[in-house]
């Protein structure tokens, strides 16, 4: 009775939010997994996805433990080829050690969701709807060129592993490479919108390069704030071009390992996604209610969708990362690529606010920045610095400059 009277008194925006008179805002099924998003607090956010990717892991790690699941099955397979051969190393594995894929997954989620990052002003004042239109059509065409520009990344790191690649697991090292390959490739059918399983179903050609890719997603914003097509694609501002840069780096330059390129755009790529998208998410939605501009899921499509999947995706790579762990101390080059991501991330975030609404804000260098997100070394500086004189003049705005600056967004220890 008391939802019925809910749905009789409540007041629907679009296919977005119901304004209920006992429980404020509640957004409609379909459109993100807290309902409540509008009420909560940014942190509140944010402790909610640490708490569900917790949940969601412990889930599916003891699926490995299982007898009867098919992923104890993959990794029970492996495992019997590896104790036939003393030398191999794959059973000396985390994820062949009971409760040890749980304790490594606590302490690196702990460490990415811990970084100031996810709490950045730019975020939190979008969530709290304190924008304009012209912001908010700034916002997206802006934060467009991260989107765009870093869906390759996965490729790029794919795209390292091969039958070259030194591994320790010996006539399992192509199987190993193949796993990490299939996991991949899988998150970049994701991000384009491109994906069969049998010949029955293979796309034609008008198909295939109509895909419904994150890029085209994300243009269906452009649709609901009324922007043209040919005025969605602007050159990058060059904090964007830095975050762009050093994913890509990260990924795919020699400097880095196959390690530090899987953490890159699985943990450090992935985990933050869907709260910090929630967080944009939100406000979107709390502007259009507030100004009855009439965006629908549709619209936010891009948001709805991260927001749903980016958690499988970060557990899936994980999982793949786990099989690289055989060196000492490569939980700390986790963390370290994780750092570099995060901090580019955070120095975009402020080059985005200074643009959108002209006021100070500080750069990653300038709000103490624990010690456990300092940088220990400095391939990553030179890389970056190397990589803007590649860039082409059109692609990011003040060309010249961008090229001859040599601060990059990191902080050193």
């Amino acid at each position: 009775m008391h939802e019925a009277k809910q749905q009789a008194t409540g007041s629907i925006f679009s296919d977005l939010l119901k304004n209920c008179e006992s429980d404020g805002p509640v957004l409609l099924p379909g459109v993100h997994p807290l309902p409540n998003l509008l009420s909560l607090e940014a942190e509140q956010v944010l402790d909610a996805f640490r708490q569900s990717q917790l949940e969601d892991f412990t889930t599916i790690i003891s699926d490995l433990d299982a007898s009867e699941s098919s992923l104890h099955h993959i990794f029970e397979e492996l495992l019997t080829i590896a104790e036939k051969d003393p030398d191999n190393r794959l059973s000396s594995l985390s994820i062949f050690q009971p409760g040890a894929m749980q304790t490594l997954f606590v302490d690196l989620h702990d460490h990415v969701m811990s970084h100031p990052v996810w709490r950045h002003p730019c975020f939190v004042r979008i969530f709290e709807g304190n924008f304009n239109r012209d912001q908010l059509s700034s916002f997206a065409l802006n934060y467009f060129n991260q989107v765009k520009n870093t869906r390759q990344c996965v490729a790029l790191a794919q795209g390292r592993f091969s039958g070259f690649i030194d591994l320790p697991y010996g006539c399992l090292n192509e199987r190993v490479s193949e796993l990490v390959q299939i996991t991949l490739a899988q998150l970049l059918a994701d991000e384009y919108g491109v994906g069969t399983h049998s010949i029955e179903s293979y796309p034609d050609l008008a198909s295939l390069l109509g895909s419904t890719t994150h890029i085209v997603m994300y243009r269906n914003l452009f649709e609901g704030l009324g922007i043209p097509f040919e005025q969605q694609d602007l050159p990058m501002l060059p904090e964007v071009a830095d975050n762009v840069l050093t994913q890509r780096l990260l990924a795919g330059h020699p400097s880095f390992s196959l390690l530090e390129s899987l953490a890159s755009v699985g943990l450090g790529m992935e985990w933050g996604v869907p709260e910090f998208f929630s967080l944009l998410l939100g406000g979107m939605i709390r502007w259009a209610w507030r100004e009855k501009v009439e965006l629908t899921q549709h619209h936010l499509i891009v948001f709805i969708a991260h927001v749903q999947y980016d958690v499988l995706h970060a557990i899936s790579v994980m999982l793949a990362t786990s099989l690289l762990g055989h060196q000492a101390g490569y939980e700390e080059q986790i963390k370290q690529a994780t750092n570099m991501l995060m901090s580019s991330r955070y120095n975009m975030m402020s080059g985005l606010y200074r643009h959108l609404f002209d006021e100070p804000c500080d750069n990653i260098d300038q709000i103490g920045l624990a010690s456990r997100y300092q940088i220990t070394d400095r391939r990553i500086e030179q890389a970056l610095l190397a990589a803007r004189q590649e860039v082409a003049d059109a692609s990011v705005t003040d060309a010249r400059v961008y090229k001859s600056d040599d601060q990059v967004p990191f902080v050193f220890a």
